[in-house]
């Protein structure tokens, strides 16, 4: 079976990453786009003050209650002294009578002081240990297994960095979040659906003006072209999505989306954290600089089962970019962009 994409030589990577890939940003990142994007929202209708009177409060209480850590985070002062830090992003696909696994799964690392993030798409059908189970297998089924912890862990030996802490998101909240915006337009022309029997029933029209909750969510799920073309549907999603939060009028919405995204979003990243990084967000005079990688392979088939089997050069070279990123002592101009690493 080919690469996807067919090669994973620098050269291409190099030629591919100048693409304009700024904002490529996972469906898990919609919850922070809310939340801690919230302050930048409202930089264009209200000041400061008005963000820590009407919206911190709100913001805090739902924080509080989607706040789910594992005891040591106390230790780890790397986000609370401006230093980079890592966040393992994931986006929860839970189906009927399936136990639920990460559908979306991004390293970050957030470096604060320089208003940059850093993206690495990991594959979903990704073959790597398995952190605690002593197995081999896609490395979404860790959540299956072990949750927030397994996935962490995994992904931490995987990548050869520290993984500070994570973030998931319910895909089920994607529904609610897109209708209290108003719906999103999206470049759909041609009928999209899902014909395979053992695959859920999803059909989407062509040619709308906006599309709904339910045909959004749909768009990003639909998966009988191939995984590459699935991530492109998330990033044109996101991008919609993005647009619309930041050019949205309702002021008075707010609450109710932040209430929506609250409610199906869980991490161990301390609210009071959080909110700060939302002010850090409303000082700067633009949104954050995001730069995107993703992990090259190749497909596989064991017994009847298809894996995504990394290249081993690609991998050591990630694992290079996120620990220059992660590292404090290099300053922002010396910082080694995907496109740089040969």
């Amino acid at each position: 079976m080919e690469l996807e994409p067919r090669t994973v030589s620098r050269r291409r990577l190099k030629g591919r990453s100048r693409i304009n890939i700024k904002k490529r940003i996972g469906i898990s990142l919609i919850i922070l786009i809310l939340l801690v994007g919230a302050g930048y929202l409202f930089r264009k209708e209200l000041s400061l003050l008005a963000f820590n009177t009407l919206l911190k409060k709100d913001i805090k209480e739902t924080l509080d209650n989607s706040y789910k850590p594992f005891g040591y985070e106390i230790r780890n002062t790397h986000a609370y002294e401006g230093k980079p830090f890592s966040l393992l992003l994931m986006g929860i696909d839970q189906r009927d009578q399936e136990p639920s696994r990460s559908d979306t799964i991004i390293y970050s690392v957030i470096r604060p002081k320089d208003n940059k993030i850093l993206l690495v798409s990991i594959p979903r059908d990704s073959y790597t240990e398995i952190i605690g189970r002593d197995v081999k297998s896609k490395i979404n089924s860790a959540y299956a297994h072990g949750g927030e912890k397994m996935s962490m862990d995994t992904v931490a030996s995987l990548l050869k960095n520290r993984v500070d802490y994570y973030a998931t998101v319910n895909f089920k909240g994607v529904i609610d979040i897109v209708d209290a915006i108003g719906g999103v337009k999206l470049p759909i022309t041609k009928v999209i659906e899902n014909k395979n029997p053992k695959h859920e029933k999803l059909r989407i029209e062509p040619n709308q003006p906006m599309y709904d909750g339910l045909d959004a969510l749909s768009y990003v799920r639909y998966r009988e072209d191939s995984d590459f073309k699935r991530t492109e549907r998330q990033r044109i999603f996101i991008r919609a999505v993005t647009n619309k939060i930041l050019d949205f009028k309702n002021v008075a919405k707010v609450p109710e989306l932040i209430d929506i995204a609250g409610s199906n979003f869980t991490t161990n990243m301390d609210p009071d954290l959080i909110l700060k990084l939302a002010e850090t967000v409303y000082l700067n005079d633009t949104p954050p600089d995001f730069e995107n990688h993703m992990l090259q392979g190749r497909g596989k088939t064991r017994g009847t089962t298809w894996y995504y089997d990394l290249d081993a050069e690609d991998l050591e070279y990630t694992q290079k970019l996120i620990s220059n990123w992660l590292n404090s002592d290099i300053n922002k101009q010396d910082l080694i962009h995907p496109q740089d690493m040969d």
